[in-house]
């Protein structure tokens, strides 16, 4: 008697990659995205800046806080040693270790993204002052949208964390968030230098 196999309904299984699961490559893919849309924002601000012919840059009369955004960019980067550690954390199977990551990696990005708002308040120019100012706040206000949005990931794995969704082996939604939170980290460094620096 022949036995047959059993229907399959439905779409075909997606292929699965052995080295990087579907989560995490759909994130890295995200990122690759974001790369793009802050490449855009660089090239126009380099546009701007080679366009006006000016000697100093930023050019007359604005001046920016280059010490307060160099704290801001300590407290960031910290951040992201707060994140790994929060990782390695659950890992281990160490939930308070995690748990204490997470809050302090939110509570360091929430005070950059304070800082930079303050720093918004008192720097002295606004959006529509000139391709300067254009470019000035729509680089750093980019950024500062990611910054939101991966403090509002962070604070789901906080309130998950904190009601024990997490194990060694199963720990996406800590991982996965961490990775956009590097991104931006590493994204606010070329923002820092480009902008404050050269």
């Amino acid at each position: 008697m022949a036995v047959h196999a059993e229907a399959h309904h439905g779409p075909p299984i997606a292929n699965q990659s052995s080295r990087v699961d579907s989560s995490t490559l759909g994130m890295l893919l995200f990122i690759a995205s974001e790369i793009m849309l802050f490449g855009s924002f660089f090239t126009a601000y380099f546009f701007v800046r080679v366009v006006s012919g000016a000697t100093a840059w930023p050019p007359h009369p604005f001046h920016l806080p280059v010490f307060v955004a160099g704290v801001n960019t300590i407290i960031l980067l910290t951040s992201s040693f707060t994140m790994h550690w929060s990782l390695q954390a659950i890992k281990r199977g160490n939930r308070a270790g995690m748990q204490a990551g997470l809050v302090l990696t939110v509570a360091l990005g929430l005070t950059f993204l304070l800082t930079q708002m303050r720093e918004y308040s008192r720097v002295g120019f606004a959006p529509h002052d000139g391709g300067f100012g254009s470019t000035f706040y729509g680089l750093t206000g980019l950024h500062g949208a990611h910054v939101f949005v991966g403090l509002t990931l962070l604070t789901f794995a906080t309130v998950r964390a904190f009601r024990g969704h997490f194990t060694p082996e199963s720990h996406r939604g800590v991982e996965i968030p961490g990775i956009y939170w590097h991104f931006v980290d590493v994204m606010w460094i070329v923002v820092y230098t480009t902008v404050y620096i050269l």
